[in-house]
């Protein structure tokens, strides 16, 4: 009872730090016209995003980075509220926010003007985030390698844990990516699969883990203030990236990895959208699977409103995440 408390209270005070940080942020955006470039041949209603403040996954990053410095604080006071291991999905959310706004930049303002950091570079670089991470995870934090439904002790993988956690990490680090294309898409599937580790985390005993991943969903809320329709400010890669790497970390911290698919089945299936787009347009000579990807934009193209998409699509995920849940708890 008293974690689940504190994991509330820590909702609340990310919520309202990403509210006070979000407004001033939105005028330093505007005030320096780092506004969002829209692509040519996506859907035409998007042509009046042209502009809106983009980088918005600062306001997501400050309160984590706040909150879970003053718990681990707190904890050296001799109050049990965070632990050192709460520092490794911290760094990585911080280093692929800072990968993301480098690609965010260059999009607005560097040499690769629209485009950003070329493909080949950043998916470099996720990798060597993703397999250090990996390495830590295995052989500093000892975390439990997979955990498979019904069977109620982790199973050892060895080596191959490693590949297998950097795939996770940046596969899940590119689906959320993918899938920040519509007001509120984004950080409505991220609160949800957050919400959902962060009570299997509580399951697992991982009081830690539920804090931090609450303390995200906290600042997600707070983000969201500004990112619904019509949106004021948009997450960019400084935050889809950020959260999707971070995720798949947490997911790897609980060993219920094998859940993730389910959990955050929008961003799986956006991403298999666009391997499947480009894999059929190459085999078939130039035809196209879908109407456009990534999935959302089929839907949009397909006659849904945006705001049709984003509150189906969360529907979907949340029915999903919950049945994610479900099985985690089959013993």
């Amino acid at each position: 009872m008293r974690e689940t408390s504190v994991s509330i209270v820590l909702v609340i005070l990310s919520f309202v730090l990403s509210l006070i940080w979000g407004g001033p942020l939105i005028k330093l955006m505007r005030h320096f016209k780092i506004g969002k470039i829209i692509r040519e041949d996506g859907p035409e209603s998007h042509i009046e995003k042209l502009g809106t403040p983009t980088m918005g996954g600062f306001i997501i990053l400050l309160p984590v980075i706040i909150l879970t410095i003053l718990m681990n604080a707190a904890t050296v006071l001799g109050f049990d509220i965070s632990g050192l291991s709460i520092l490794l999905p911290l760094a990585v959310m911080v280093i692929f926010s800072i990968l993301g706004a480098i690609d965010d930049w260059e999009g607005i303002r560097g040499p690769r003007k629209g485009l950003g950091m070329s493909a080949k570079m950043k998916f470099l670089m996720q990798t060597i985030f993703a397999l250090i991470t990996a390495f830590l995870l295995k052989y500093a934090l000892h975390v439990p390698e997979m955990y498979w439904p019904s069977y109620p002790e982790p199973i050892p993988l060895g080596v191959a844990y490693i590949p297998i956690a950097t795939f996770i990490i940046v596969g899940f680090s590119n689906a959320v990516n993918f899938t920040d294309g519509l007001d509120g898409l984004a950080s409505l599937i991220s609160i949800t699969a957050f919400t959902a580790y962060g009570v299997i985390s509580l399951m697992q005993g991982q009081t830690f883990l539920a804090n931090f991943c609450f303390t995200i969903v906290g600042a997600l809320l707070g983000f969201l203030w500004f990112n619904v329709h019509p949106a004021q400010l948009f997450m960019g890669d400084a935050g889809s990236l950020a959260l999707g790497a971070t995720l798949a970390t947490v997911a790897l911290m609980t060993g219920q990895w094998l859940l993730l698919p389910l959990i955050a089945i929008i961003p799986a299936s956006e991403v298999l959208s666009v391997v499947l787009q480009i894999g059929y347009f190459r085999l078939s000579g130039g035809k196209r699977l879908f109407k456009m990807a990534p999935l959302h934009h089929h839907f949009e193209l397909s006659g849904w409103s945006e705001t049709q998409v984003v509150q189906r699509f969360w529907i979907v995920d949340l029915l999903f995440a919950l049945v994610g849940i479900a099985i985690s708890m089959v013993k």
